[in-house]
């Protein structure tokens, strides 16, 4: 079952893929830009911590956008940065504002070990092929997914010390053309 429009859903989180957090400090990602940002989800986490929030640095690459917006996809924030990724990120790599999944709550630990979001997200595309893109889903959220979800899926994972890459891009690409 394809979406209204005919495409499948590329349900995008924020870091890891675009933020590639987890690249070596001393090394600026090429392509990427720096900025420093206090994202609502990074305050109220460190505010139950009992910690005064920072601002947290953010690596983005302005040619991300285009090249999500070129694959054949219907885009959705699935981000804890929810609509902060509108507001703090969407403009800083080329993209429109787009739909914004918002969780029940974030960061739980799930009784079978699947990932916070995983539950949520199946819920929310409601039997539609979705492609998951994240860098923290397991084979336990694949198996989760596998035997709970009606539609296509594909759980793509993004090393968070490189972000999105070509091959990523690539794989989206494929996979989205053989749900039509």
């Amino acid at each position: 079952m394809s979406a209204p429009n005919g495409k499948p859903l590329l349900l995008l989180d924020v870091d890891g893929p675009l933020n590639p957090f987890a690249a070596r400090q001393t090394l600026r990602p090429a392509g990427y830009s720096p900025h420093r940002m206090l994202p609502e989800g990074w305050l109220a986490r460190e505010a139950a911590r009992g910690k005064r929030a920072r601002p947290i640095r953010v690596w983005l690459n302005p040619g991300h956008g285009p090249a999500l917006m070129a694959l054949p996809f219907e885009l959705v924030w699935a981000t804890a940065w929810t609509h902060g990724a509108n507001q703090l990120i969407a403009g800083h790599v080329g993209l429109p504002r787009l739909p914004v999944i918002t969780w029940p709550e974030m960061f739980q630990v799930d009784p079978d070990g699947v990932h916070w979001k995983t539950r949520h997200l199946v819920s929310w595309a409601a039997g539609r092929p979705f492609a998951w893109v994240d860098d923290e889903h397991t084979d336990a959220d694949r198996a989760w997914v596998a035997a709970n979800h009606a539609g296509p899926a594909l759980l793509h994972y993004v090393d968070p010390g490189i972000g999105l890459a070509d091959d990523d891009f690539a794989a989206l690409k494929v996979w989205a053309e053989g749900q039509r």
